[in-house]
């Protein structure tokens, strides 16, 4: 048996017995949590989420990029478009970890790693990539400097360690910024 077999095969259990009719498009819980592909970190998983309660976006290292911003857009429109605008009241949760694939890719590919963070090699170095605490701090500081997010957003950001399995908070939770004086 392939695997796609074996997940199709959970499907018809999900299908029958966790399947929640009726969840409306944008989560419940106003939670949008960013966070990295490795699959040691899945934050439904690791926040035992339960189904609509948060939009997962994910990508290579957590990081915040231009592909990241521009589906924070397109979510931004479709919750417009929908009539739920995204702002006041919801939480933006930057999620990195230890042990991070980026550490050695920043070694070995960092051509490749800085197209992906949209920075030049050489200021690949003010990213800190060999340090998760300090990443995620920078991260959360570069979504409060992005002028095209919702001003209402909370705003945290934490740390996973694969080790032992805890997440601590490094970025304790802030408005993303204070509204424009009209």
């Amino acid at each position: 048996m392939d695997f796609l077999e074996t997940i199709t095969g959970r499907n018809e259990g999900f299908a029958s017995s966790g399947f929640v009719e009726g969840l409306k498009m944008l989560p419940y819980e106003k939670t949008v949590i960013i966070g990295c592909v490795d699959p040691r970190v899945d934050p439904a998983d690791l926040f035992d989420l339960k189904t609509g309660e948060a939009v997962v976006i994910r990508n290579v290292g957590g990081r915040i990029n231009t592909a990241l911003l521009e589906t924070m857009a397109i979510l931004r429109t479709v919750a417009g478009v929908a009539g739920k605008p995204i702002g006041d009241g919801w939480n933006l949760i930057v999620l990195h970890h230890t042990d991070c694939g980026i550490i050695p890719a920043h070694k070995h590919a960092p051509e490749l790693l800085a197209k992906h963070l949209n920075v030049t090699t050489q200021e690949l170095e003010q990213m800190a990539i060999d340090d998760p605490y300090e990443a995620v701090r920078l991260d959360v500081a570069a979504l409060k400097a992005n002028p095209n997010l919702p001003a209402g957003f909370m705003v945290s950001g934490v740390v996973y360690d694969v080790a032992d399995g805890k997440v601590e908070t490094i970025v304790p939770p802030t408005r993303l910024r204070e509204e424009a004086a009209a």
